[in-house]
């Protein structure tokens, strides 16, 4: 485990430890406090999850899998239940390799999602984190409706010494798509990143723009890989699935990126956001630098969540 991941670790479990306290101790009072196996017991269990953001959705099918394991292996006692409970939910958040195809293409990243979530943050990252990997990446600044958009996206692109399109106060963002596009092709750029405006899910200009921005890409670009991630902060809660819903319907969401994980007591949300809207949680972030950003890894955010201790040979291999 290289030194960044162990950092981010530790980070996460720290941002983790409101959620945990939320969460983890009715849990283990389950554990310890039922003696048998019974319709109360996963009463109390479907409580305490769903009152830990996991969600209906998430929870039905955690319990679900979990009444099938304690038939087949015959389990009786409650504390026996705990380590298959954490392997379900690592389960159910588990994120297929294909998640990331786009570091091996030509990509157009859409970056989507309402204000104040870390959404420019967030492209500023994921530029430095691609630049990183060898990829030529270009930033298209399309949030101009936003004073000041540009020069923080700027701001970032320099820190990741990435090239920027756009960027102006007021133009028009379907024209700044359109610029940018025609530039990633005149380049060879292996990925463009495009930021947009925070739009609130309830202004229909403003998400028949970001259709409009696909439709450009659609058109101008259409053998480029494509992805749309939202950006949700992890402090809303259930809000955040609200927004991932509604963002759904005008765009087709390929993955999440999930923010402000350090400090919320609403951490469940990760899982009830993938098993409710089945698209994986690909980067999680706990802070302001671009190491604070990072690959979604299901069994490091469990872990953290339960603060399962890692022995030397599991964190070799991770």
């Amino acid at each position: 485990m290289s030194e960044e991941k162990k950092g981010f670790f530790a980070r996460l479990k720290e941002g983790l430890a409101k959620t945990r306290n939320n969460i983890v101790r009715g849990i283990d009072s389950v554990f310890s406090g039922f003696s048998a196996i019974d319709e109360d017991f996963f009463e109390e269990l479907e409580e305490i999850l769903i009152m830990g953001d996991i969600g209906v959705s998430a929870t039905s099918d955690i319990l679900e899998r979990l009444r099938a394991q304690i038939r087949e292996q015959h389990i009786k006692e409650p504390s026996e239940c705990k380590q298959l409970l954490i392997d379900s939910i690592k389960e159910q958040m588990r994120v297929d390799e294909t998640a990331y195809e786009f570091e091996k293409r030509q990509s157009v990243i859409m970056v989507i999602g309402v204000n104040g979530v870390g959404k420019t943050t967030s492209v500023g990252k994921l530029a430095g984190k691609l630049k990183d990997q060898g990829k030529k990446v270009l930033i298209a600044a399309a949030d101009t409706f936003r004073a000041a958009a540009g020069d923080q996206l700027a701001e970032w692109a320099k820190r990741a010494e990435v090239p920027m399109v756009g960027g102006n106060e007021g133009a028009d963002p379907a024209s700044v798509v359109f610029d940018a596009v025609t530039a990633a092709k005149a380049r060879g750029v292996d990925t463009l990143l495009i930021d947009t405006a925070g739009r609130l899910h309830n202004k229909k200009n403003l998400m028949e723009e970001l259709r409009k921005m696909n439709r450009i890409v659609d058109r101008e670009y259409p053998d480029a890989h494509r992805e749309n991630l939202i950006v949700l902060d992890g402090t809303t809660g259930q809000n955040a699935l609200v927004q991932a819903r509604e963002f759904g319907e005008v765009a087709d969401l390929t993955g999440i990126i999930l923010t402000k994980m350090d400090g919320t007591a609403k951490g469940g949300i990760a899982v009830a956001i993938q098993s409710e809207l089945k698209i994986p949680v690909k980067y999680i972030g706990v802070g302001e630098t671009i190491e604070d950003l990072q690959k979604f890894d299901s069994d490091e955010f469990v872990n953290a969540l339960f603060d399962v201790k890692k022995d030397d040979t599991q964190e070799e291999e991770a």
